[in-house]
């Protein structure tokens, strides 16, 4: 494990007790952890991105906030999903995102999760799907969005305008971002998805369910997967290595206020159906650190990514989760093979 950051799913509302988090409330913490995050020499501060729902929407704002206040951390997405997206102005925000970050933007992307609503991406002016879940309005809309991120001319310049400069040919999305192409990461449900993304030369992030059931540990039918999207990439002749990532739900109990949080909620794998679809489940691994470290390093799938990305209880506020970032940075972390990452 070369890397680790946060994935927050950003979710507001209703605490509890008369208590709220707002949206405003929700974003500016996601701020102020992730500072104190670059000043620990964690990797990276991702997010979940959902529609009509009470949690990050629209990242690009986030990101570039974020990425303003640090020096070194990974800002990125796990996962924007591409049925909502206009490609192009996709682009154009990435692309503006990587550069104020100087090249810390890891985009994450793929179809999405299930929704709160009926496909909601069609209110969105995204019609005329021929599949249930829209899964071909997503891969339609990456492609467009590859062209752009990799500079290709997308419509002609008008020689009448004045604003035209003389240019000739057809003209790329600005800003541009040299380097953005190799930080696009498609998320994988399954090990076709994976080998799919392997083929298109980016890179591999895969969460806490998969949707297929092989009747083995979710972390070893990880693990295949990573396999299955390193060994298409390589049969397609990309150049260099690709990263991949997972998602766990991991939580060092050190303290008594851990406990009364998260004590007890160890589980096993788990399967059922989601969004119509048979899926395996990751556990929840959750106890004290020197339990974790022998854990997680039996983790196949840990064991064979380079980053790993913790989901956060981020309704529990930023000095309560800077503790548990910190507690697995130091006494977790550095026994699967992490250091911290300063000047």
């Amino acid at each position: 494990m070369q890397r680790f950051g946060t994935l927050s799913f950003g979710h507001y509302g209703p605490l509890g007790g008369g208590r709220e988090l707002s949206a405003a409330d929700s974003m500016l913490q996601a701020i102020d952890l992730a500072q104190g995050m670059d000043e620990l020499g964690v990797n990276g501060a991702y997010f979940r991105v959902h529609h009509f729902a009470r949690q990050q929407a629209s990242p690009m704002p986030l990101l570039a906030a974020i990425a303003a206040r640090t020096r070194h951390l990974e800002v990125g997405t796990g996962v924007v999903d591409m049925r909502y997206e206009s490609p192009l102005h996709l682009a154009e925000e990435a692309a503006a995102v990587d550069l104020i970050s100087g090249g810390r933007l890891a985009l994450g992307v793929s179809r999405g999760s299930p929704e709160t609503v009926v496909r909601g991406y069609e209110a969105f002016g995204y019609t005329g799907s021929e599949d249930p879940r829209g899964a071909d309005i997503a891969r339609a809309h990456f492609e467009r969005f590859l062209q752009a991120v990799e500079g290709e001319g997308i419509a002609e310049p008008d020689a009448s305008s004045p604003f035209g400069g003389g240019a000739s040919g057809q003209q790329r999305i600005e800003p541009y971002s040299p380097g953005l192409r190799s930080r696009i990461w498609w998320g994988a449900g399954n090990s076709d998805s994976a080998a799919w993304a392997g083929r298109r030369g980016v890179n591999l992030m895969s969460s806490t369910l998969l949707t297929e059931d092989r009747g083995i540990p979710f972390d070893e039918l990880q693990a295949q997967q990573i396999e299955t999207f390193r060994a298409a990439w390589r049969e397609a002749g990309h150049p260099g290595k690709p990263r991949t990532s997972v998602s766990r739900s991991i939580f060092p109990i050190t303290t008594a206020e851990d406990e009364l949080y998260f004590g007890g909620r160890q589980d096993g794998d788990g399967v059922g159906y989601i969004d119509g679809m048979l899926s395996t489940f990751g556990k929840t691994y959750a106890g004290t650190p020197d339990k974790l470290v022998e854990q997680l390093q039996r983790d196949a799938a840990i064991r064979s990514a380079d980053t790993l990305m913790l989901t956060i209880p981020s309704q529990l506020g930023v000095e309560f989760n800077l503790r548990l970032v910190s507690a697995f940075a130091e006494h977790v972390a550095p026994s699967l093979g992490w250091e911290p990452t300063r000047s």
